[in-house]
């Protein structure tokens, strides 16, 4: 499908403010997004895209949030081989795992065979100033190098 996927978890809105930026990236580069909150999907979902962008904030000790719980496990029955993601969450530098929920998506696709093609992006809190800048820039390079960019 030549569609991107932008799946995240928000709770405070910091991670939706994140995709947004993403999203407005990604639309710059006249690539095709479909967006939704984790809570409303499944994970046989992720089997109708080939670029995926997958956003969570971090709970507790650096832990997925309740919203990506399900996807996250039924993940392990996934093959994302040939598949091209990006990861990107808010956290609070105050925790010992700062942002730990962007590690374990990734290390969750690669193990299934994913390719992530992006540094992830953590942001403490609200993204502001700058990082809404890096994240604008983010959205459109994953574009670019899915090869979904138009012009």
């Amino acid at each position: 499908m030549g569609n991107i996927l932008l799946v995240y978890a928000t709770m405070s809105g910091n991670t939706e403010a994140m995709a947004d930026l993403i999203e407005k990236g990604l639309k710059d580069a006249e690539a095709e997004v479909d967006r939704y909150e984790a809570m409303d999907i499944d994970a046989e979902l992720l089997n109708d895209y080939d670029h995926i962008i997958m956003g969570a904030y971090t709970w507790g000790d650096g832990d997925l949030p309740d919203e990506f719980l399900d996807i996250a496990d039924d993940m392990e029955e996934l093959n994302f081989a040939g598949k091209k993601f990006a990861v990107f969450g808010s956290g609070d530098t105050s925790y010992e795992f700062f942002c730990g929920a962007v590690d374990t998506l990734e290390e969750k696709i690669k193990e299934r065979g994913g390719e992530v093609i992006l540094p992830s992006i953590k942001i403490e809190m609200n993204p502001e100033g700058e990082e809404e800048e890096q994240l604008l820039e983010f959205g459109r390079q994953f574009a670019i190098q899915s090869g979904l960019a138009v012009g």
